[in-house]
């Protein structure tokens, strides 16, 4: 027994031997490999980088390009900088720090090259890496852009000396322009992404001109050269002629397979500006976002522009006129990181129990309550809704759930604006302000998905503003407040400018769209040899439809488009009103422009036709404007057949019993009521197709959307 046990021990001791042994030699070949790698990565990026051109002519072998972006992630470079992220929250002189944002046109990849920074730079570790880091919003990740921006403090060793860079993603959208513009002021620098292969956007040109307002320097960046159709020669020629920018040092890069992102660190050393050294000042902070956490309310994301804030002071708000105690400080790393102090330059978040969001908006200026700054940072303005349309919930006991979903969204976002509206027909609900079309339709979303509401939207509308005979002026979003026609002088409605890029193989279709929609042409002009600029001027109600799917539509998908609001224009306005059975259905209200009035009626009275079930008497359904019938029709009466039983007899007898039925029909009439069913007003708010077919293209309804019983 005993020599068994001795057998079976020497047996598994040669066994434990043996697979040491195996260890051991997996061990020294997985050592050799990575050596082989970073001799291999030396040479590979040396040749990489030694020449611009070989990207333009493409790569022979895909499988060798591949091989050498693996081995450039795993670079020596690449560990010293995440190395350096480690200590991230030392501090540094101010003239080692670089606070720059990131501008593009949507989908050109700024927040791959956004997440590629950070993971680099080791601020985020490879465990908690994930696509879209941050973009916080599962709707930013479905729709691949940036709602709500975000700000990240990041190390970075550039000739043995620590660099402090403060990141600050923006979003890319126009409706969010306001929140661009702050975010750019709190900025000495911005990278400038650009599609290598679709080149210059419309609201490219429209970040980087707020850039230059802003006096940034920009460093222009080339993105996505891995992909096949990558042309960064032209895409150069097209920055140098359309923006201006001197390009000869463009960075070109692939932010997805981690090509160029070393020299882009080292460009943001090398030739962003630092902030200026302001510490003794009083203290001037610009808040460029704010959100509402429900434990600790509202939390604000600033830069310190002048002096210092430290845990504990008493800060004042200049806009809102507002103090509240800094109970908590930090930096933004990408999470939220504790700090005693921060001082001129830096960039962070403060908590001070603050309730509502509008206590501290962004473009605010935060000071010391004790000793305040003699003047408020420029470029602070309200918050103005443009476009407005009505939530209704589908099942009336949603009500009191949708007005407290509003609320706690409006925390979040102080651009929302919201007041209650009634409907005989879809019962209680709210008419909301938005700053623009994706702003609405991110609220309604957000309202269907986090708060589990079944909305009814009416159809987008704006505001118009009425001067009145008396000297008064009246704004005017629903078109039953607008005033009597006796009282009105003139309507103004908003116009926007509106820049479109294409190709020029689109330019007629374009123009035709614009000038189909009441466009002024102010400008037309070829920024490439095969790209061209046209300008507008157009109603903000002709836009908020579906302008932009017929733009994408006519152009195959190739053009782009950005818009600024331009104020207010006198233009020829009237009331579209509905009368079914002779009384007027308010809510059924439009405002069209005059010379559109009678398709927009053609084309409400024949959907109302359709939809509207037939009634035991005739029912009329007039377009009117005032008095005047412009467009009329007609649901003939359900009738019984009352000379079935006359099958002989003298013709009298008939006329007699036909005598009858019409007057019964004529008192049915005068005291019968017409159901407008719901189908039919949700069938009116889509009615931008019809109308459209009736104008051969032209403009949508503009309809408050209510039904209700006449």
């Amino acid at each position: 027994m005993a020599a068994e046990i001795c057998g079976a021990s020497l047996f598994l001791s040669a066994k434990t031997q043996l697979q040491v042994q195996l260890q051991l030699q997996l061990q020294q070949r997985h050592h050799q490999r990575l050596a082989f790698q970073r001799s291999r990565t030396r040479k590979i990026t040396t040749r990489f980088h030694s020449s611009k051109r070989c990207f333009s002519s493409g790569f022979p072998n895909a499988s060798t390009f591949r091989r050498s972006v693996v081995c450039q992630v795993a670079s020596t470079d690449f560990e010293s900088a995440a190395k350096a992220g480690e200590h991230r929250l030392s501090k540094v002189p101010v003239r080692n720090i670089r606070n720059f944002c990131i501008i593009a046109h949507i989908d050109h990849g700024k927040s791959t090259l956004a997440d590629k920074l950070l993971q680099v730079t080791g601020t985020v570790h490879q465990r908690e890496m994930k696509d879209q880091f941050l973009d916080n919003m599962d709707l930013e990740r479905e729709r691949g852009i940036t709602i709500k921006l975000q700000a990240a403090r990041m190390r970075y060793v550039f000739e043995n000396e620590p660099y402090c860079l403060n990141l600050i993603d923006t979003p890319g959208h126009v409706d969010f322009s306001y929140e661009v513009s702050r975010s750019l002021a709190a900025c000495e620098g911005a990278l400038l992404v650009v599609d290598a292969s679709q080149g210059v956007e419309a609201q490219t040109l429209a970040n980087v001109y707020l850039a230059l307002e802003n006096n940034l320097e920009i460093i222009p960046v080339l993105n996505k050269i891995d992909l096949p159709g990558a042309e960064p020669d032209r895409v150069i020629k097209e920055i140098e002629e359309i923006v201006g920018l001197d390009c000869s040092n463009a960075i070109l890069c692939s932010a997805k397979e981690g090509i160029g992102i070393i020299d882009i660190l080292n460009a943001i050393v090398a030739r962003m500006p630092p902030p200026e050294d302001t510490s003794k000042r009083p203290l001037r902070a610009l808040i460029f976002d704010s959100y509402y956490d429900p434990y600790r309310g509202v939390i604000v994301y600033f830069r310190v522009v002048d002096g210092s804030i430290k845990k504990g002071d008493r800060v004042y708000f200049m806009a809102s006129g507002k103090d509240y105690f800094a109970d908590e400080i930090g930096v933004l790393s990408p999470n939220q990181l504790q700090v005693e102090e921060l001082y001129a330059g830096e960039v962070g978040y403060l908590s001070a129990s603050i309730r509502t969001v509008a206590d501290a908006r962004v473009g605010d200026t935060i000071t010391h309550y004790g000793r305040k700054a003699d003047n408020s940072l420029p470029g602070y303005e309200e918050a103005t809704p443009m476009v407005f349309c009505g939530l209704f919930p589908v099942d009336a006991d949603q009500f009191p759930d949708l007005r407290d979903a509003l609320e706690k969204l409006q925390l979040n976002d102080a651009a929302l604006k919201f007041e209650p509206e009634t409907s005989s027909a879809m019962g209680f609900g709210f008419r909301c302000g938005f700053l623009g079309l994706l702003h609405m339709e991110i609220v309604q979303e957000r309202l269907e998905r986090e708060y589990n509401l079944s909305l009814i939207t009416t159809a987008p509308s704006v505001v118009y503003r009425v001067n009145c005979v008396n000297g008064d002026t009246v704004e005017c979003s629903n078109p039953s407040l607008l005033p009597e026609p006796g009282q009105r002088k003139s309507i103004e409605e908003p116009f926007v400018k509106i820049e479109m890029l294409t190709p020029k193989d689109y330019i007629g279709s374009l123009m035709e769209l614009a000038q189909e929609r009441r466009g002024q042409f102010k400008e037309l002009k070829f920024i490439a040899e095969n790209r061209a600029s046209i300008v507008y001027e157009l109603p903000l109600a002709e836009m908020v439809g579906d302008f932009f799917d017929q733009l994408k539509s006519r152009s195959k998908g190739y053009a782009s488009m950005e818009y600024t609001f331009v104020g207010y224009i006198e233009s020829n306005l009237i009331k579209l009103d509905i009368r079914i059975n002779g009384d007027c259905v308010e809510p059924l209200a439009t405002i069209v422009h005059n010379d559109k009035a009678y398709s927009v009626g053609r084309a409400l009275t024949l959907k109302l036709k359709e939809l509207i079930p037939r009634q035991m008497f005739k029912v009329p359904i007039q377009a009117c404007i005032g008095s005047k019938v412009i467009a009329s029709e007609a649901i003939s009466a359900i009738r019984k057949d009352v000379l079935a039983k006359c099958y002989g007899g003298d013709i009298t007898r008939k006329k007699k019993l036909l005598k009858k039925q019409a007057e019964g029909k004529k008192r049915m009439k005068s005291i019968g009521k017409v159901d407008v069913p719901q189908e039919a007003f949700m069938a009116v708010l889509k009615l931008e197709k019809e109308v459209e077919e009736a104008n051969g293209g032209d403009s949508m309804v503009w309809c408050d959307g209510e039904a209700m019983v006449v």
